[in-house]
């Protein structure tokens, strides 16, 4: 869990600067939005990528944390604002899942 904390602050910041500094800002608060959902998709894939969980376990807790980003994205912007978040968060997770898979342990933490 502490090393999925780490991924989410890391994660969070490293996109927030990178999109910040180089690519182009929208706006610091929407830029740290952006930051946090490639993050949170960074640490929960890193915090699910356990024996313990299994495949529908797995799905049903991102699609949660899609949820949540959602509403907080609609609570804090709007709904165009808020399905980028989203996407991006897609994005790593799959990308996550999809690196392990090349590993003989099929994970990325053992």
């Amino acid at each position: 869990m502490k090393k999925a904390l780490l991924y989410l602050v890391l994660g969070t910041l490293i996109s927030f600067l990178l999109n910040y500094f180089l690519l182009g800002t929208q706006g610091w608060e929407l830029d740290l939005y952006y930051g946090f959902a490639f993050g949170a998709a960074w640490a929960m894939a890193h915090y699910l990528d356990d024996t313990k969980f299994t495949l529908p376990q797995k799905l049903g807790i991102s699609f949660l944390g899609m949820g949540l980003l959602i509403v907080l994205g609609i609570l804090l912007f709007d709904l165009e604002k808020a399905v980028p978040a989203v996407i991006k968060f897609s994005i790593i997770f799959v990308a996550y899942y999809l690196i392990a898979s090349f590993r003989a342990s099929k994970s990325l933490r053992s």
